[in-house]
């Protein structure tokens, strides 16, 4: 199936659901562990019945839920289908979502020579060299978040080279900036806003609050 463009994905009506890196996301409110293993369940049997199968997370007082169709390493219609049946199935069982509750963190290492480094990182983070995808580094067991190398010009002089990527909802990025920046922080590029916005602490270390928009 074809790949969905970030605009379809919000017009959707998607209201459970949150778009942040690559796919999608939501957090349902169970309140206890019986509650979440019943919505679990459900979810599970409506996932089988539609042959498509989300990650699923379940805690004592929540149930965290993540969608993409990794055959077409996209999000796709079978994701909107599942998602939309899923919220069915929240308001069936009397079960609140947080849509604002969902985040992602993605590790960022600026780097001249991803040939060289890459396979290092692939092996210290997964356990093997091969983990290594292009420029990224991904767990195929989710073990640990995504690391993806920025291209950067070879320098000698030592700057920081990792910086953390936060994925927020669209709707709540501002807010979150403004906390961080009330928390002693300050927004050193927001030229790429809404998409990123680079935000540094007092001591220069740097981070991005990243979005799906304008991608």
């Amino acid at each position: 199936m074809d790949g969905l463009t970030t605009e379809q994905i919000l017009d959707a009506g998607l209201d459970d659901w949150r778009k942040l890196a690559q796919a999608l996301h939501a957090r349902y409110l169970t309140g206890d562990f019986a509650a979440g293993v019943r919505f679990v369940t459900a979810v599970g049997d409506a996932a089988e019945a539609m042959n498509h199968h989300p990650d699923v997370t379940l805690t004592y007082p929540h149930v965290d839920l993540k969608l993409m169709s990794h055959d077409a390493g996209a999000l796709t219609q079978r994701d909107l289908d599942l998602a939309h049946r899923i919220s069915e199935i929240a308001r069936e069982q009397g079960v609140e979502a947080a849509p604002h509750a969902v985040a992602e963190i993605e590790l960022a290492l600026d780097t001249a020579d991803v040939a060289a480094v890459g396979p290092f990182w692939a092996a210290l983070l997964t356990g093997s060299a091969e983990a290594l995808h292009g420029s990224d580094v991904v767990d195929p067991k989710g073990r640990v978040p995504l690391l993806w190398f920025q291209d950067t010009d070879a320098h000698r002089t030592p700057r920081q080279r990792f910086h953390l990527d936060v994925w927020v909802p669209h709707d709540i990025a501002e807010e979150r900036i403004a906390a961080a920046v009330a928390a002693g922080g300050q927004v050193v590029d927001n030229d790429n806003a809404p998409s990123f916005v680079v935000l540094a602490d007092p001591d220069g270390n740097r981070a991005c609050v990243c979005t799906c928009l304008d991608r």
